[in-house]
């Protein structure tokens, strides 16, 4: 694989600024991956702070029990097992549970995290271990119940899933009786290659073992990573509520001293010159409940009690109290909490983050440190766009550069189009229109003198002799257009495949279309990529 780095900047300033190590980004996050001694200094942190933690041996056990139901590896049981020293560390991130894995982005984000491991690990002589949790309790099915693969006939092919009840719940609790389908779908829209057979029925497989989508992605990742001793934990798995108990009780007891240091961040970072990225207010409480219904409500406060959003269901403080330290699963965390949940877990060296993620947790450094905490250091998840060899060949013919493509390809492809005209169709009708109207125009205008009626109809007639002259234009430029078809074939090609429904690669498809042309090896090329802690884009020849 050939590598080359392209300067796309971030969607989100402040991780822009953060990912450069810019003076005014260090002002909000305590440390930088690229600093070396950063990582030695958070290690040390670690071991002499008195924060308030989780059980270790408890969450191994915990740990233990989830890995082996999905079916992980020696290698991530092994990883479990070394929590119980205190030495051990960990590099911890996340992502939706997204079908057959959702975009590239999940996969390069858990590449990240096994690769950081891998380097923190090397530099500090010490044992650290990759973590990565699925975001099994997010209600947002829509951003979940479909992924994307390109076919052959050159058309983006969307797979989804329908949800089964249609209730705002938990993902975790969606049952996943539509695999099989999805699994056809995904059959459908791949090319037949020397890998699909297997590929389609290793996904069987591993459907026929899973009861729910988050089950679904785990022992897909659990196949994909099987090698790595990448652990998995469901954010939603009840055994794991029952240790975020303690942790939830201090998040309701100090929400309101939380929730302002969160106020405060906010006023931080706008006060740098960035726009915040969460959605903040006094009266958030920053922690999800599930009804007895089983939906997931978003809870404020009104100095009294808590209320969701619309006040039409209320909790009392001694209620959600109870439930914190009795019935724990009843209760979640959001955006804004879960870095502080995941920081109670583990003893989060590093967390692997994008671009969106890294905005938001600038807010989050003062509500660390209320709770005793410390933000640890931020790994920019990495970021590539994959170029297949036709493709590539296909650039250079055209001579098209990758930031032509994704910053200005349809006003390229138009002058392209343009040069390829040797008739100047355009250009010469329109100057026929010109001519017809200066000679025919001094016509209709005499024709008023005869009878006012003439003058209109002479109007209309000159209107439709232009449309019909236009109607031919668009009929040469079409017929004309025919001998590029190849050309423009290629162009799309070129396009879709970069840039997707206006958007980065990595935001659309899915690993299963490329592991069904190069089959599992690829991804194992993929794991063997320079590693950075820089989060610039690279562009990987394939």
């Amino acid at each position: 694989m050939r590598v080359e780095e392209y300067p796309w900047s971030k969607s989100q300033a402040l991780a822009e600024d953060y990912v450069h190590n810019i003076e005014k980004a260090r002002a909000i996050f305590p440390y930088h991956p690229s600093v070396e001694a950063n990582w030695s200094k958070r290690a040390k942190w670690l071991d002499q702070s008195n924060r308030f933690t989780a059980n270790r041996s408890e969450l191994v056990k915990v740990l233990l029990e989830y890995n082996k139901i999905i079916g992980n590896t020696s290698e991530a049981i092994e990883n479990i097992k070394s929590l119980e020293d205190p030495s051990t560390l960990a590099v911890v991130g996340g992502q939706q549970t997204g079908l057959f894995t959702g975009p590239l982005l999940v996969i390069y984000k858990a590449i990240t995290l096994i690769q950081s491991a891998k380097h923190a690990e090397k530099l500090l002589n010490r044992k650290v271990i990759p973590v990565f949790w699925l975001a099994g309790e997010d209600h947002d099915f829509d951003e979940v119940n479909h992924t994307f693969t390109l076919t052959q006939q050159l058309e983006v092919s969307k797979i989804r899933i329908d949800h089964p009840t249609g209730i705002r719940c938990s993902v975790s609790k969606l049952t996943i009786q539509q695999w099989e389908e999805a699994i056809q779908q995904l059959d459908n829209s791949l090319m037949h290659t020397e890998f699909k057979a297997g590929l389609i029925h290793k996904l069987s497989e591993i459907g026929a073992q899973s009861l729910t989508l988050v089950d679904f992605f785990a022992r897909i990742f659990v196949w994909l990573f099987r090698e790595q001793g990448l652990i998995l934990m469901d954010s939603d798995n009840p055994a794991i509520r029952g240790l975020e108990g303690p942790m939830f009780s201090q998040l309701l007891q100090k929400h309101e001293i939380i929730n302002q240091a969160y106020l405060q961040g906010k006023d931080r970072v706008e006060a740098l010159g960035y726009k915040a990225q969460s959605e903040l207010a006094p009266h958030n409480v920053n922690l999800f409940v599930f009804t007895d219904q089983g939906e997931r409500v978003l809870l404020q406060w009104d100095g009294h009690q808590y209320h969701d959003k619309k006040k039409e269901r209320s909790f009392t403080v001694d209620e959600m109290n109870h439930w914190a330290e009795t019935c724990p699963e009843r209760l979640s965390n959001n955006v804004m909490t879960r870095p502080l949940m995941q920081e109670f877990l583990f003893p989060v060296l590093a967390t692997v983050l994008g671009p969106g993620e890294i905005a938001y947790w600038g807010l989050t450094g003062l509500a660390f440190e209320a709770l005793g905490m410390e933000m640890p250091i931020i790994i920019p998840r990495m970021e590539f766009t994959l170029i297949e060899g036709t493709v590539a060949k296909q650039m250079d013919k055209f001579t098209l550069s990758f930031e032509t493509v994704v910053e200005e390809f349809e006003l390229w492809k138009q002058e392209w189009l343009t040069a390829q005209d040797q008739l100047g169709l355009p250009a010469r009708f329109t100057e026929a229109k010109q001519q017809f109207n200066q000679v025919y125009g001094p016509i209709v205008d005499t024709l008023a003198g005869i009878n006012p009626g003439l003058r209109k109809l002479g109007e209309t007639n000159m209107h439709k002799i232009i449309e019909q002259m236009e109607f031919l234009e668009a009929k040469a430029v079409e017929a004309n257009l025919v001998q590029y078809e190849a050309a423009l074939r290629h162009l799309d090609r070129i396009r879709l495949t970069l840039y997707p429904l206006g958007k980065p690669q990595e935001r659309v498809y899915n690993i299963i279309g490329y592991l069904n042309k190069y089959g599992e090896s690829f991804l194992q090329q993929l794991l063997e990529l320079p590693y950075t802690t820089e989060g610039s884009h690279r562009i990987i020849y394939i």
